[in-house]
């Protein structure tokens, strides 16, 4: 049995890292398939991404949809439960968008334009 010392290493071990909060906080927004997520995320690697994916949908904070059509489509999106993190996402977002209007005077200089998925 895994032993914690304090609960926020349980939230981390699901949660934590460079890419988990990143692919949750556009799950909020849709369903996406891999390439989407891809094309949103230019600096991971299909394999990490891959990986990602597959760590959060057995920890059930993800569900992978296949549907049965030539060529096979993949949607990801929230479970009930990835959806009990929204409130924690939208406080990251949040932290996040004060730290970088004030660490960089010019915040339009480090956000990258948001790709259109069609």
């Amino acid at each position: 049995m895994k032993k914690y010392n304090i609960p926020v290493e349980a939230a981390l071990e699901v949660i934590g890292g460079k890419w988990k909060v990143v692919i949750l906080c556009h799950l909020i927004k849709e369903k996406r398939r891999t390439g989407e997520l891809k094309r949103l995320m230019p600096g991971i690697t299909q394999k990490m991404l891959t990986q990602q994916l597959r760590e959060l949908e057995e920890d059930g904070v993800i569900l992978r949809e296949v549907y049965n059509q030539v060529p096979p489509r993949v949607e990801y999106s929230l479970t009930k439960y990835g959806w009990s993190l929204k409130g924690i996402l939208d406080a990251l977002c949040a932290w996040g968008e004060q730290h970088i209007e004030k660490t960089y005077p010019e915040k339009d200089s480090v956000l990258v334009k948001p790709i259109e998925i069609k």
